[in-house]
């Protein structure tokens, strides 16, 4: 079906939102924001047309997608001095999470078929999000332990400038990192769907 082939295209980034929560795991703070973009049809072709449509757009592409994470690192770290150094006394780094998702306005009234297929790749698309947003987050709860764990330095200056470095090479990090997982999750996509949506069948239905 055609849809499965274009929703793992959905496998990337994304946007803002109705709903806000917050995590505190690992230390490091995640703020979330939802927003839902309404999409029509009655047949896996319209689903597969209108999230073509309606999707949010990748930055980095320029194409549309069926779900999509934009995220956002702001860290607040705080410096003690005396005459003769310069320390680290504390470090926050948040994490803004905006997460586009689809919602099917035909839920309720499709076929069961189809809408156990939308169910599956709904949920999938979902989870994949999250898991971005699981990535940026440890990799947040990385750059508090570290920049914590510096030594101190003769003066803040330079505090800062150590500071600086060691965030920009965990954000190149946890880039590299998220376009692994976006590989790993493209190549599996076909087995993950088909393995997921007989999952759903099975419960839905039983095995008989």
């Amino acid at each position: 079906m055609r849809i499965r082939a274009r929703i793992f295209a959905s496998v990337c980034a994304a946007l803002i939102g109705s709903a806000m929560t917050l995590t505190a795991a690992n230390a490091a703070t995640v703020l979330r924001k939802y927003q839902y973009f309404p999409i029509n049809g009655t047949t896996a072709s319209d689903l597969d047309r209108e999230l073509g449509r309606r999707g949010p757009i990748l930055r980095k592409t320029g194409a549309r997608h069926p779900g999509m994470t934009r995220m956002r690192f702001d860290s607040k770290v705080k410096f003690a001095s005396t005459a003769k150094n310069c320390r680290v006394v504390d470090a926050d780094i948040i994490v803004h999470a905006n997460v586009y998702l689809p919602r099917w306005k035909q839920r309720r009234t499709a076929r069961t078929d189809l809408a156990l297929i939308w169910d599956t790749l709904s949920a999938d698309i979902k989870r994949h999000e999250e898991s971005h947003i699981a990535i940026a987050h440890t990799a947040a709860g990385d750059m508090e332990r570290r920049i914590k764990a510096l030594h101190w330095r003769s003066d803040c200056v330079k505090m800062k400038a150590d500071v600086d470095k060691i965030t920009a090479r965990l954000l190149k990090e946890h880039d590299a990192a998220q376009v692994r997982f976006d590989r790993v999750e493209s190549i599996n996509f076909d087995a993950r769907f088909e393995r997921l949506l007989a999952y759903r069948i099975i419960r839905e239905f039983g095995s008989h």
